[in-house]
């Protein structure tokens, strides 16, 4: 980190209202040259407001903003960019069908303008690429890349802009263990060249050890700014919520298989390329029992569920659920049997985005008293009970008439949370739980989670956050390349025989 006395950026007393709800209450914020500085902070607390604010996306009601120094306004994005200003955000802004060069030259005048030189253009990436050891080649489509490259084309693009300061935004939320790493040099070659850097995030370890400074808002204000060596995971943690918060919650000893909930029976399963995904997998959850599966991302897992679901058909196999075969059923049919799902990508399976939260929290149950009666929607009683929904899961703002659109990515997953788990299901499928919760929100989805599995459901947990399946599963299975590679019991757990079989090696 570097001394400068001047910031590179610096925001003086931000505030901005929403109906409802003070977003920020006057935050002072400053970023240093060649310095990573976390914003941290609950879902709701405001951090994203701020980012928008900087970007141009959101206009304060009052407070400054200075770059090196000189006061700036900022309209729009391309007011940011002007400035100086980068942001990454979480879903990428890319052109599948494009190399990465004509992703990044998109909305730029390159070398040449009018006429597109592409020579110059892959000259100009091609140092950047190697500058700050990107690697990537810069004439590849951008759909042959793997998540973490396409991330770096992002990255890519805000320093081909002039990026002096770069707003990341949750960027570790979509990537590999590998890639983490990965992203993490990348983002220490940047440091070392000037760059400023403001990291979003709401993984505590990885925040504190990557970071120079980092700042805390809480419900808007700023609680605290803090050095790294001078606190723990359990101390950011209690700044964020103002509470302490439990990382490792009492897991009574599982009672033993009893019955089986879901059978899965040598079940095969094709991917869109119609290549293999799942290969002859069999499991069994039981009820009262939490069956994790831990895995890379990309090796199958999403394929799985799908089938589960009834949202891919498979090529082979059974799925029995109590008993009854499912194999083939709709998603509807399927949920009417006592499944919860909650997927993936909340915002393309969990959620309607244009609807409001009252209405994406009764779409299983629109057409039941009592929400409807004698063919009429009950807007009264289906406000009153998404208010307690609200109430119950800590959705901010708890104003059920927003639209989902409007709450930051960590709300979102907390609707689809209290839509699935207050139906008392028998079988939940959780894929994962918690992708960009904050560590309260995390705290409470894990005690439903273990509360479920007390009063006798069975949950199917599939999450790349390896800490999360050893924290919560009573039988754990690696998965790699479509097959389940390894299973243990929790009193059986080896960390290294998980990683090993996770990378695709072999146990002796």
């Amino acid at each position: 980190m570097t001394t400068d006395k001047i910031p590179l950026l610096e925001m003086r007393e931000i505030t901005k209202r929403f109906p409802g709800i003070l977003a920020n209450d006057h935050i002072n914020f400053s970023v240093y040259a060649g310095e990573i500085h976390s914003l941290l902070g609950e879902n709701g607390a405001g951090k994203s407001t701020l980012m928008n604010i900087l970007y141009g996306l959101v206009a304060p009601d009052s407070g400054k903003v200075f770059v090196r120094g000189k006061e700036v306004r900022i309209h729009s994005p391309l007011d940011a960019i002007d400035k100086g200003i980068g942001m990454v955000h979480q879903h990428f802004m890319l052109v599948d069908r494009l190399s990465v060069v004509e992703n990044v030259v998109i909305g730029t005048k390159p070398p040449g303008y009018p006429a597109f030189r592409k020579e110059a253009a892959v000259k100009r990436i091609s140092q950047l690429i190697e500058e700050y050891g990107f690697d990537i080649d810069a004439l590849m489509p951008v759909h042959l890349l793997s998540v973490g490259q396409q991330q770096r084309v992002e990255i890519i693009k805000a320093l081909y802009r002039g990026a002096d300061l770069l707003i990341l935004d949750e960027p570790t939320a979509v990537l590999t263990p590998p890639e983490v790493v990965d992203l993490f040099r990348l983002l220490r070659n940047l440091r070392q060249a000037g760059h400023g850097i403001i990291f979003i995030s709401h993984k505590l370890n990885e925040t504190l050890e990557n970071s120079d400074q980092i700042t805390v808002i809480r419900q808007g204000k700023v609680v605290n700014t803090v050095l790294p060596q001078n606190i723990d995971r359990a101390g950011l943690a209690s700044l964020m919520v103002g509470r302490d918060v439990l990382f490792d919650l009492p897991h009574p000893p599982y009672s033993g298989k009893q019955h089986a909930v879901l059978n899965i029976q040598n079940l095969k399963v094709l991917d869109d390329r119609k290549i293999e995904a799942v290969k002859d997998i069999s499991i069994e959850v039981c009820n009262g029992e939490v069956f994790g599966i831990a895995g890379v991302d990309g090796n199958g897992q999403s394929e799985l569920v799908e089938a589960l679901t009834g949202l891919r058909q498979g090529t082979g196999g059974k799925i029995m659920l109590g008993g009854v075969e499912i194999t083939g059923k709709s998603p509807g049919e399927i949920l009417a049997q006592g499944v919860a799902h909650i997927p993936e990508d909340r915002q393309v399976r969990g959620l309607v985005m244009g609807f409001r939260v009252d209405e994406n929290l009764i779409l299983h149950d629109y057409g039941r008293p009592p929400f409807t009666r004698r063919g009429l929607l009950q807007h009264k009683e289906i406000y009153r009970w998404a208010r307690q929904r609200a109430q119950d899961f800590d959705i901010r703002p708890p104003e059920p008439r927003l639209q989902a659109r409007q709450l930051s990515g960590g709300n979102q997953q907390k609707v689809v949370l209290a839509r699935e788990l207050t139906k008392n299901p028998r079988l939940i499928i959780a894929v994962p739980p918690t992708r960009g919760l904050d560590v309260g929100a995390t705290e409470y989805v894990h005690r439903a989670l273990l509360d479920a599995r007390a009063n006798g459901a069975a949950v199917l947990l599939v999450s790349t956050e390896l800490e999360e399946v050893l924290s919560l599963s009573d039988t754990v299975a690696v998965m790699y390349e479509g097959r389940i590679v390894g299973t243990m019991q929790r009193d059986e757990i080896d960390i290294t025989r998980i990683g090993l079989l996770m990378g695709g090696g072999h146990v002796d």
